[in-house]
């Protein structure tokens, strides 16, 4: 396929200059003047073709890559989320950066589809073979390689610059880490030069890379993907007076009929079959007729008229069709912004030295990285473990914490890489309370001491770049070279045989400081993967929410304190929420979900006052209400200064509630305490057998009611079990035999031949290491699992292959006990089983499971009234001074004593929970 500019932008242009300069001589006639053009058109002219040859026509040596691919790489980077987009999508993304119309920009993206390299493709993108265009843009999809988003971008690397417009930044050059300038080929025709680099095969390319690491002499040679032959004695290293000459590829079918099932490199199917029409018509050769198979391979048939001979009509068709070509390389790339001629082996060389230095890049850049992570981990300790946050206590000023904290490093921080920066300081400030008391010595000594071994391998990499660089080099060809073995058979066409040489999203960042949301961010805080449809939902200081749709760059207020990919109509989602109603207001707390909202509508969360402010929210995938500690303000009536509140006291309800009445005075803290349980009903799931998957929608087989701790059993035909937490998104492997709610205690019970002992063992095991997967029986290919069975107490009837041996029935619980899951069994028999039938399992009563219901709270006051009791004496319990006592503080006597006959309950329940385990 040709990569020639577009002629219709160069018909265009050039009328366009045509038709000023007809205007400026009807002006002129007009004026009776005469205006001489020459140095403006020479200026012109020069602006022009560099123009052209600079950012049009020839690719950059570099990266491989003209401008408009270039541009395109990027933009497919910039919309990439592991999903097929429409063509026409990437066009349109495309032209923010390429000043040039859409079917430009199309045309070279197909262009780059049909090497099969940097593109994965969907729909009809042409047929190279045939020579069929590819559907309209908008009806193909693409996106980027594997191949491509390993070695072609990375933005730490990249140098960037300002598009045409100067709205967005473009990469001047993609930091490419492989020869792709040479896999692909590159053809265009700029103003007074051309260039014509011939594609190279990918596994050949990196053998050559590594020999020249190796410091061994390489030669390189053309290889086509339609395949044929090709003699490169006249190759001259793709340089400008070099040839080569391409045959496709001609077999006798039969006496009176060849085949041709390969076609020269720049040649189809169709030009083919004209050309030879066209000779037979001159009398050049002689057919009887031609037919064109063409399909997924090349299969053209030329019948032959009889007395006809076929090697006659062989080395005609060489002589006078397009079955030979011959190409001109002619290797021109662009250099420091001016037209250099060089040979493809020096094009390799170039292109593994720039590998070599982007992958010292890439390491020095992740050297400095675990550096600094080491040293902000060591400050961290210092800090934490000398307990040098006390000494900012009686500071009053940003200056004094500063100089404070200094201070107490100064004794500690002889061992460290670098100085302390008083940004290294202010990072020591924001440590969070929680992380001070929960913080583990040995952990971070642990994590330091990992830090290091990581910085030791990176720096054990620098100081051996070329093995470093050359296992990069196979890896890429053990991870990327299949199917890409050469296509091309290289033979020198004086019939002399010469030996043959043998082809995951957008990511979603957040400033929350800032208040920016959105996929570019790529130097702030990752928050999830997400998709360019997706939604997201944002949590701020001030109380308000707001959803709006993934983009680049979105501003949704500052202060974050959450943001997740929103999930409409997510009910199993739930938000535990404190806040301060106003500047002074009391404070308040509540638990709710989020199902729909009014997209980039904003919603406030708290009580609607100015001035209110958040104290603690989280976000529970599965309705967990976890324990927190309030701390107050010191005050002059408060006796109770610090208590515990448990969320799940507190029924979900909407949004807009106002919430339960937490305490009147200041809230100066609230601490995490302790994870809880999820407060919801379990959750009914379904197996749709017809499309594998799981649902909550009520189609096909109910599998149970699940809770947050509540897992799937899995068995699959190849004896592999687990037990894995379900999700609607997972996938089963097409031998699952066994797929049903996971009971810890209930045996799986299994009859298997041992291929290695060659005899059949019965086995009873259980689970032992959930969302593990384990093979439970011999690991020998030849080894079969005959029966599997999840009841109690199962029965089996055996049915051996030797008439002469009887049908026998095996109780596995008699025959034998529960075991580990490795555990061979006991022996069933050596003779060969010709089936296994399960019969009816014996009786057994089923231990029921313990119901789970939403808590509901008693009152909108229960939570004020539990957390803040009056003191009451212990004479209280007398009748006496019950009455004396008014209706609120009997009140709060009653609710305890609810409370605490409520927590007996449930520790009571756990008790005999305990006792039926052991």
């Amino acid at each position: 396929m040709s990569e020639e500019i577009n002629e219709n932008e160069h018909e265009e242009e050039l009328s366009n200059l045509e038709s000023q300069s007809g205007a400026l001589s009807n002006d002129t006639e007009a004026v009776e003047t005469i205006t001489k053009i020459t140095g403006m058109y020479k200026e012109w002219f020069l602006d022009y073709a560099s123009y052209v040859i600079l950012e049009r026509a020839v690719p950059s040596l570099e990266d491989g890559l003209k401008p408009v691919q270039r541009r395109i790489m990027h933009s497919m980077k910039d919309l990439d989320d592991g999903r097929y987009n429409k063509v026409a999508n990437i066009v349109g993304h495309t032209m923010q950066y390429h000043p040039h119309g859409d079917a430009s920009i199309a045309d070279a993206m197909v262009q780059i589809g049909q090497k099969e390299l940097l593109i994965d493709m969907q729909g009809n993108w042409g047929n190279i073979l045939t020579g069929d265009r590819a559907a309209a843009s908008r009806y193909i999809e693409a996106r980027l390689s594997k191949f491509a988003l390993d070695v072609v971008f990375n933005p730490k690397t990249t140098d960037w610059k300002m598009s045409y417009d100067g709205r967005r930044k473009e990469p001047i050059d993609l930091p490419v880490k492989f020869p792709l300038l040479l896999a692909q080929g590159a053809e265009g025709i700029a103003v007074g030069l051309s260039t014509k680099i011939l594609p190279h095969n990918f596994i050949e390319l990196i053998d050559a890379s590594i020999k020249y690491l190796k410091g061994k002499s390489f030669k390189i040679l053309p290889d086509f993907i339609t395949g044929g032959i090709a003699d490169f004695t006249n190759y001259n290293d793709g340089k400008r007076g070099g040839k080569v000459r391409v045959r496709a590829k001609i077999a006798q079918l039969d006496k009176k009929t060849l085949v041709i099932n390969e076609i020269p490199f720049a040649t189809t199917t169709t030009s083919l079959i004209e050309s030879i029409i066209k000779a037979n018509e001159k009398g050049k050769i002689k057919i009887k007729k031609i037919e064109d198979n063409t399909a997924a391979d090349v299969e053209i048939l030329v019948h032959l008229p009889p007395n006809v001979s076929p090697d006659t009509t062989i080395d005609a068709l060489y002589a006078f069709t397009n079955c030979e070509n011959s190409i001109s390389p002619l290797s021109c790339t662009i250099e420091d912004n001016k037209p250099v001629f060089v040979g493809v082996s020096e094009m390799l060389k170039h292109s593994t030295d720039l590998t070599v230095n982007l992958l010292k890049k890439e390491l020095e850049i992740q050297l400095n990285e675990l550096e600094e992570q080491w040293h902000f981990s060591s400050l961290e300790r210092i800090f934490i473990e000398n307990r040098i946050y006390r000494d900012i206590e009686e500071e009053e000023t940003w200056e004094g914490v500063i100089k404070a904290i200094d201070l107490g490093l100064q004794p500690h921080i002889k061992h460290l890489k670098r100085a302390i920066t008083e940004e290294d300081i202010a990072r020591l400030t924001e440590i969070r309370i929680k992380k001070i008391s929960k913080f583990d010595i040995d952990k971070a000594k642990q994590f330091i001491e990992g830090l290091e071994d990581k910085i030791a391998v990176v720096k054990e990499y620098l100081n051996n770049l070329i093995k470093y660089a050359i296992d990069y080099f196979m890896r890429l060809k053990s991870a990327y070279g299949k199917g890409k073995e050469r296509k091309t058979e290289i033979r020198i066409f004086d019939d002399i045989v010469a030996s043959k040489v043998a082809m995951k999203n957008a990511k979603l960042y957040v400033n929350r400081e800032e208040g920016f949301v959105g996929t570019s961010l790529k130097r702030d805080e990752f928050v999830a993967d997400c998709s360019d449809i997706d939604d997201i939902i944002v949590f701020r200081k001030d109380g308000k929410m707001s959803v709006t749709k993934v983009d680049a760059k979105t501003f949704v207020g500052k202060d974050i304190i959450h943001v997740a990919v929103f999930k409409k109509k997510d009910k199993r989602t739930v938000y535990n929420f404190m806040y301060r109603d106003g500047a002074k207001g009391p404070s308040y707390m509540k638990r709710f979900n989020v199902t729909s909202v009014t997209r980039d509508k904003e919603y406030d969360l708290s009580n609607g006052t100015k001035g209110s402010i958040v104290h603690y929210f989280s976000a529970n995938l599965n309705g967990e209400a976890e324990v927190v500690t309030i701390n107050l303000r010191a005050a002059g009536s408060v006796k109770k200064m610090k208590w515990d509140i448990d969320f799940a006291d507190l029924a979900v309800k909407g949004r807009a509630v106002r919430g339960n009445t937490i305490t009147k005075y200041t809230i100066k803290s609230v601490d995490f305490k302790s994870e809880g349980v999820s407060t919801l009903k379990p959750r009914k799931i379904w197996f749709d057998d017809a499309v594998q998957r799981l649902n909550v929608d009520e189609r096909g087989e109910l599998l149970g009611e699940f809770r947050a701790e509540d897992k799937l059993l899995i068995i699959t035909q190849s004896g592999k079990a687990k037990a894995v937490k379900p999700d609607l998104a997972m996938h089963f492997e097409d031998d699952m035999i066994v797929l049903e709610k996971w009971k810890p205690n209930k045996p799986i019970s299994a009859i298997y031949l041992d291929a290695d002992k060659e005899r059949y063992y019965v086995k009873r095991f259980l689970i032992e290491t959930p969302e593990k997967e384990e093979v439970f029986i011999s690991e020998n290919p030849k080894s079969r699992l005959e029966i599997i069975a999840t009841d109690y107490r199962p029965v089996a009837e055996v049915l051996y292959s030797k008439r002469s041996i009887g049908n026998e029935t095996v109780n596995f619980e008699d025959f034998i006990a529960v075991k580990g899951i490795k555990a061979q069994g006991n022996q069933l028999s050596i003779e060969k089983i010709k089936q296994v039938n399960l019969l009816e399992s014996l009786p057994f009563e089923e231990p029921e499971e313990e119901k789970v219901e939403e808590i509901e709270v008693v009152s909108e006051e229960i939570v004020e009234e539990k957390m803040l009791p009056i003191e009451i004496p212990e004479t209280v319990t007398k009748k006496p001074l019950l009455e004396e006592l008014s209706a609120e503080e009997k009140a709060k006597i009653a609710l305890q004593k609810s409370i605490e006959k409520k927590k007996s309950e449930e520790q009571k329940r756990d008790d005999e929970n305990q006792i039926k385990l052991f």
